[in-house]
């Protein structure tokens, strides 16, 4: 399989498994809140947001395996991916352990008083934190595993495990209605035989098919230099996704704190929204970020920069085709999915979403910056901006703003982050701007104008109930077309016509 095919599979299929995911997630939490009434349910995602708001570590640990491994297959090196992973795993069985000791630890504080729990299902609820304990560490331990399949570029097997997760979950909530046991405790063992699942799939799957896999560290393969340089690359990894967490999160502390719950109801939405029409475009930058950092393994530098291009485009392109629509017609979107929509959910909506295509105009040049290994300066100047957006934030408040100066100050702030990655990328890896600006920008501006009149005369002019869909449809096949004419180059056009060719000569 040629890499413009691969790309192509890899990002329909974790397009797929979101859809997909997506449906029986909404219908897997309907039913387990049924089962195990408002109580019951609180005290789990209660218990599992304690514990989860540690993932972001593993989350950090995976994009560093991932990186270390691709940059050593565009080497060549097989030795040194070996090591690699070795070293990776035992860091990842190392954090494991210690995450387990340390929440093991805190338990009393956390039940004697922080956590508020029924004084009638202390001990259930003990007993499922241990087990959320376990599946925290079998998921951290998953999570090096996760990352050989991403640096080998086999998304499918990672897509049809994900939605295997999916099937699982939403077969376990149903069945869950029909017993008479405490469901609580059950819940939390089928959660837990879930995590055991998904770990034993992805390792038992590695060390069949990849020779550089182990189940266990070598201890001939540990060294002290690979450690430390996976857990310097982790470090400021979690130093970036820790300020953009701190960032969305604590701009939901400060609205409440000046405006109150309802405008918290509305953020969430936002944010919510966001986190699903996101998936489109990460599947593009998930499906090229393997060959982007190959590339730089292979010291090929131009094509580094030809691949980040591209995925700076094709994101952003397929980001735009619903975010626009969905823009123009948020108002008619939330009133059919919520019914009672709360005060201001509509304009943080727009603002979050066209914060995030911003953010995407240039997102993938983090990516060239990760192949690099030189993501100190990058961490420190581009994200430490985008959380002094809180700060900027209160001060505006303070001075008697309003939810939508807030949120022009993050949008104004995630445009200002987007433009300094390209001087940044200049000075740093020699990324050609005028170049970047007539081949991705410009190229993107028709696109936008004709997704953007599109949506305006819909949403104008068609006012039935559930007109919205009319829009999103007729905006994809204007995005589809004039991304087609206009965004994509005659080099791209003709692979993407030989792909096709080629799919047909096989069938």
């Amino acid at each position: 399989m040629d890499t413009n095919t691969r790309i192509v599979v890899n990002t329909l299929a974790q397009h797929v498994r979101a859809i997909l995911n997506t449906c029986m997630s909404l219908f897997s939490t309907r039913y387990i809140l049924m089962a195990l009434g408002q109580s019951d349910f609180g005290i789990f995602s209660l218990i599992g947001s304690t514990v989860a708001m540690l993932g972001f570590v593993t989350g950090a640990l995976v994009v560093t395996t991932q990186r270390h491994l691709s940059y050593s297959y565009g080497e060549g090196d097989r030795e040194a991916s070996r090591q690699i992973f070795s070293n990776s795993l035992f860091i990842h069985i190392l954090t494991a352990g210690v995450l387990i000791i340390v929440l093991a630890a805190i338990k009393p504080l956390l039940f004697g008083g922080i956590l508020d729990i029924n004084a009638d299902r202390i001990d259930t609820a003990s007993r499922v934190y241990f087990i959320v304990l376990v599946m925290l560490g079998l998921s951290v331990v998953t999570s090096p595993f996760r990352a050989l399949f991403v640096a080998r570029e086999n998304i499918v097997y990672i897509s049809i495990i994900d939605f295997l997760d999916g099937v699982f979950r939403l077969g376990l909530s149903i069945w869950l209605l029909f017993i008479n046991v405490d469901k609580l405790e059950l819940y939390a063992w089928m959660m837990f035989g879930i995590a055991a699942f998904n770990l034993i799939a992805f390792a038992a799957y590695a060390r069949m098919e990849f020779d550089d896999s182990c189940l266990w560290p070598r201890l001939s393969d540990i060294r002290k230099s690979i450690i430390a340089k996976i857990m310097n690359f982790a470090g400021w990894t979690v130093y970036s996704t820790g300020c953009i967490l701190s960032r969305n999160q604590g701009l939901a502390i400060v609205l409440n704190s000046f405006f109150g719950t309802v405008v918290n109801a509305a953020y969430g939405i936002a944010l919510q929204v966001s986190s699903a029409v996101l998936y489109i475009s990460q599947g593009v930058i998930n499906a090229m970020s393997p060959q982007i950092i190959k590339a730089e393994g292979e010291d090929n530098h131009q094509r580094t920069l030809m691949m980040t291009e591209k995925a700076c485009k094709y994101s952003f392109l397929l980001l735009s085709v619903p975010v626009i629509p969905i823009c123009f017609e948020m108002p008619s979107i939330l009133e059919a999915w919520l019914v009672d929509v709360p005060e201001g959910a509509v304009t943080i909506c727009r603002f979050v979403l066209l914060a995030a295509l911003i953010d995407h105009t240039t997102l993938a040049l983090a990516i060239a910056n990760q192949a690099s290994g030189r993501i100190r300066n990058y961490s420190l100047l581009i994200n430490t901006m985008k959380l002094l957006t809180l700060p900027m934030v209160v001060i505006i408040l303070h001075m008697g703003g309003t939810t939508t100066s807030a949120m022009v100050c993050y949008i104004s702030v995630e445009a200002f982050c987007a433009m300094l990655r390209l001087p940044y990328m200049r000075y740093s890896s020699g990324l050609k701007v005028r170049h970047f600006l007539s081949n991705v920008s410009i190229r993107e501006m028709s696109t936008i104008a004709a997704l953007a009149a599109v949506a305006y005369l819909c949403s104008t002019y068609i006012t039935i109930k559930w007109g919205f869909l009319i829009t999103l449809t007729l905006c994809s096949i204007t995005g589809i077309a004039v991304i087609w004419l206009t965004a994509m180059t005659e080099q791209e056009k003709t692979a993407a016509l030989e792909m096709v060719k080629r799919k047909k000569q096989k069938q």
